[in-house]
């Protein structure tokens, strides 16, 4: 069977992750943290990664600054064996910047814009609607030039037969433009945010109120419940719940990113309600235990293994 081909149209930038237990900053003091590394970042980039080492063919649209930390992301990239010949170089503009400051249980994100906002719909060849198997975009609200495009994009790659998929993130102005994520719902066949994303998007109580506020019309919603596991609605209604996995967190610097690529993996590959939330599920968790999203990613056997010497929580 040929490998699927995936194209991910997204932010790139890298991510300086501090690592300690004690990493609060306080204004005219100094702290140690435990660890520093420079790695590759932004949640497009770490799903990207973690498809490549689930064995998919995946191809990256995006833009870097022509400097030191683009040329970085792109032969970061390409190590992960992720086709780069469709991210552009762009002079003038920092590549875009993460500082991660991460606990084994959270973490808290100062991001430099730069490249990230950049990427327009010119930047995005016609042709990967015919080359693609599927098509996924994150950091929808990074992302600012392509907010009024994604629609189009959606349908294009909808008439094309190709299946779709995208994450908000959390938008930093927290306007959380409702009406517009509503309408790209109605379009994509996985739609990924977490639970505290989708509550504050239509302002929900509860997780559990989300069937009230969908459109008529909608295919797969699955949403990140961190380590409580993730839920999904199905394009019948139907709902799933599954729980995460009992684990120690090292780093959960693109947990949800690496769950991401397992939930496209598991999708492609005819996975279904809890069969498929697992194994995306396993995929988060293994993500915890390394420094870094994007560091080292595992391969389907990695997965199954891990899935067969961790227990579930309360399964």
């Amino acid at each position: 069977m040929a490998k699927k081909k995936i194209f991910i149209i997204g932010e790139i930038n890298v991510d300086l992750i501090m690592t300690g237990e004690n990493v609060d900053p306080q204004w005219n003091q100094e702290k140690l943290v435990d660890s520093f590394d420079l790695v590759l970042g932004s949640s497009s980039c770490i799903t990207a990664a973690g498809l490549a080492g689930l064995g998919m063919d995946v191809y990256f649209v995006g833009l870097v600054g022509d400097d030191v930390f683009g040329r970085f992301c792109v032969e970061e990239l390409k190590k992960k064996g992720i086709n780069t010949s469709y991210v552009k170089l762009v002079p003038h503009i920092q590549t875009g910047v993460t500082l991660s400051l991460s606990t084994s249980k959270d973490r808290a994100l100062l991001t430099y814009m730069g490249t990230i906002s950049e990427l327009g719909p010119e930047d995005i060849p016609a042709e990967i609607f015919d080359l693609a198997d599927h098509i996924h975009f994150g950091s929808y609200f990074l992302q600012t030039n392509m907010k009024k495009h994604w629609k189009d994009v959606l349908i294009q790659a909808r008439s094309k037969n190709v299946t779709t998929s995208f994450d908000t993130g959390w938008d930093p102005n927290e306007k959380w433009d409702r009406d517009e994520i509503y309408s790209l719902i109605e379009d994509v066949s996985l739609f990924i945010p977490s639970e505290v994303e989708i509550n504050n998007i239509f302002d929900l109580p509860s997780v559990d109120q989300i069937e009230k506020i969908l459109p008529k019309k909608h295919e797969n919603i699955v949403v990140k419940l961190g380590a409580k596991g993730s839920m999904m609605i199905d394009a019948l209604g139907k709902t799933t719940k599954t729980s995460g996995y009992s684990i120690t967190p090292v780093d959960t610097t693109g947990a949800g990113d690496s769950f991401n690529a397992g939930l496209i993996y598991g999708y492609l590959h005819g996975k279904k309600n809890k069969d498929l939330l697992e194994f995306a599920n396993a995929c988060g968790a293994m993500a915890t235990l390394r420094i870094g999203g994007a560091s080292t990613v595992p391969s389907v056997e990695d997965v199954i293994a891990f899935q067969e010497d961790n227990s579930i929580v309360n399964s």
